[in-house]
Order: structure tokens, then C-alpha cells, then sequence
């Protein structure tokens, strides 16, 4: 049997950009009802319910899934039990998050429908309304898209995406029936107005990359909660979300159709949160000023803390490479 999805494409060029909390298209209902549920009853997608984390990574592994690195994740097995079975092991990831997870990605699908849909997440026409959509030069871009699962853990803090990535989209296709009520979903974002500086150094430095932020310096607006809905957008200094899941992964596990369009990579600077709080309360080195001083290109003032000096951040390396 063969699957048309160009409906899907339909959707998005007719869909409007929604500005709460920014830029950005939300669909609900995105496949028809007929494929969604054939999507979601389909062996690679609902995982027979588990005993122990051990049958369920053999259950996945046997339905086609690979650990991928992952931003919010760690790809070492035994070191994931060990978290899971209580052992304490902050600071693994990111020191603005909590926990983490694995993400495994699915490579070797044997259903219809789930090979056909992923070869069309992938496809050229897919991809390239996406673009179309956020006034993306495609050409010289690359792209990342699959069919993907996030055990227990996985988290992201608060972050607008590094400046690399030029488009990313979400779809929620979990299997249980009472998804919507988990603890797994995407939230989406906006800085509380005490960090509204953050927005403002990452506006006046494009030398520096976008880093992750503490939960607490953010509000969530809404969650994409839905099943089947998608949440497309342009990373900017704006959008800023952020996930922290914490639920049973052996009855069911958060899962999604995620996709990336990515600029061509270029050189840049970094400022974790630590060094973007400096910012704000004046703790910066003179040695460290005058550097800066030489390095960035045009003199901009970004914040002022209490005695209203204007400072710059610390240029120091980024603790992850692929930091979304």
C-alpha cells in the first residue's frame, strides 16, 4: 500500500504564524485521522508494555532504534540505570538542568506507513516548504530529521536553539491514550523581565552563540500537549523552550517526528548562564574586559547592573558542542 503525506505540506503553507510567546506555527490535527491512528498503533511506535528498563531497550533495539547523542542525554546504558536506580549524577549534562535521558532514534522501520513517513520528513519537497515557510535559502543548508523516542530524564533547559540552526520542527505522535496528561511535554517560553538582558546580549553580540538558561529565569507560557500536533519555527534570540520529563517510560514513551534545517557551520564565541549572570551584577575581571574589548568587533552596551556600569560576557568554552 502506498501513503501520501503532501497534505501535510498543504498545511503548512496555509498555516499561520502565531506570536505567543514567539514566532512560531502550531497546527493541531495534522495527520488525518485514518494515518494518525495507523501511525500510532503501528509495532514501531507502541512498544509492548515493559517490565524493567533492561526489556525495554531490547524492545526497542529489535524494533529498529538506535541511541543517538542528544542534547539532554547521555548514550551509556549502565550509566543511565544507574541514575534511574537512584544514583546521584548532577552536573553530567549541563549545569542549568537537573537530570537527563537518552533519545534513541528509529533507523530500521518495518511498517508501510513508518518508512514512508519518515522518507517523506526527510524528502526535498518536505523540507523545502518548511523553508519556503521561514524565508530559508535551503541550498546551503543541511538537514536532520527522524522518528524519535525520549526515555525518563530527558531534559532541556530553558534555550532559543544556537544560531546555527535556521528551522526546527516537533510532532507528537505518542501512543498512549492519556499522553496529554504526562509529565514529557515541550514548553515554550519567554524570559522573565529581570533576564530580559540575556535576550538583549545575544541581540547586540551575533559573535556569541545562544546558551541554555536556569528554569527559573523563564515563564512558560503554554506546553504542546496535543497528540498530533506540530510546532514549527525560526530559532531566534526569542524562542525559548525547554522539556523536563518525568514519567513511567516502560507503559509508553514520549515520542516524536523531530527535524532540523541547519546553517552551514561558523566559527563562534561562548557564554554559559554563569557567565551570562555576570552580566547583570558587575563580577567581570578588568583582564577579562580588556579582552573582550579586543575581540568583539563593535562596542555595544547590553546591561547595566545596579551602579549602572555596562559590562560584557566572559568568552569561555561552550561545555557542549551540539548545544540546542
Amino acid at each position: 500500500m502506498s501513503y501520501s503525506f503532501d497534505y501535510l505540506i498543504e498545511k503548512i503553507n496555509n498555516s499561520s504564524f502565531q506570536d505567543r510567546p514567539f514566532k512560531h506555527v502550531y497546527i493541531e490535527n495534522f495527520f488525518s485521522d485514518e494515518h494518525f491512528e495507523e501511525i500510532i498503533n503501528c509495532s514501531e511506535i507502541s512498544i509492548p508494555v515493559c517490565n524493567n528498563d533492561d526489556d525495554l531497550f531490547n524492545e526497542l533495539f529489535q524494533a529498529g532504534y538506535k541511541i543517538i547523542n542528544f542534547p539532554g542525554c547521555i548514550n551509556d546504558i549502565e550509566t543511565y540505570k544507574s541514575w534511574r536506580n537512584g544514583v546521584d549524577l548532577k552536573g553530567l549534562n549541563n549545569t542549568a538542568t537537573e537530570s537527563f535521558g537518552m533519545t534513541l532514534r528509529l533507523y530500521e522501520p518495518e511498517s508501510s506507513i513508518i518508512t514512508e513517513l519518515r522518507n517523506f520528513i526527510g524528502s526535498k519537497e518536505f523540507n523545502n516548504a518548511i523553508a519556503l515557510k521561514g524565508g530559508i535559502e535551503i541550498e546551503s543548508c543541511t538537514l536532520d530529521n527522524g522518528i524519535q523516542k525520549y526515555l525518563d530524564g530527558y531534559e532541556i533547559s530553558p534555550h532559543p536553539d544556537i544560531r546555527r540552526k535556521a528551522a526546527t520542527f516537533m510532532v507528537n505522535i505518542n501512543p498512549s491514550k492519556n499522553s496529554e496528561d504526562e509529565t514529557y511535554h515541550t514548553h515554550y517560553m519567554k524570559f522573565k523581565e529581570d533576564f530580559k538582558f540575556v535576550e538583549n546580549f545575544w541581540q547586540n553580540n551575533e559573535e556569541y552563540d545562544r546558551a541554555w538558561v536556569p528554569w527559573e529565569w523563564c515563564e512558560t507560557e503554554y506546553q504542546q500537549k496535543k497528540n498530533n500536533s506540530i510546532v514549527l519555527f525560526y530559532p531566534s534570540n526569542k524562542t525559548i523552550h525547554a522539556i523536563k520529563s518525568d514519567y513511567n517510560h516502560l507503559t509508553g514513551q514520549r515520542t516524536q517526528l523531530y527535524g532540523n534545517i541547519w546553517h552551514p557551520e561558523q566559527p563562534m564565541k561562548h557564554a554559559p548562564w554563569e557567565e551570562l549572570e555576570n552580566i547583570n551584577n558587575g563580577s567581570l575581571s578588568l583582564s577579562l574586559k580588556q579582552r573582550l574589548k579586543n575581540s568583539i568587533k563593535k562596542h555595544i552596551k547590553i546591561a547595566s547592573n545596579k551602579n549602572g556600569t555596562s559590562l560584557s560576557a566572559k568568552e569561555t568554552d561552550n561545555t557542549s558542542k551540539r548545544n540546542y
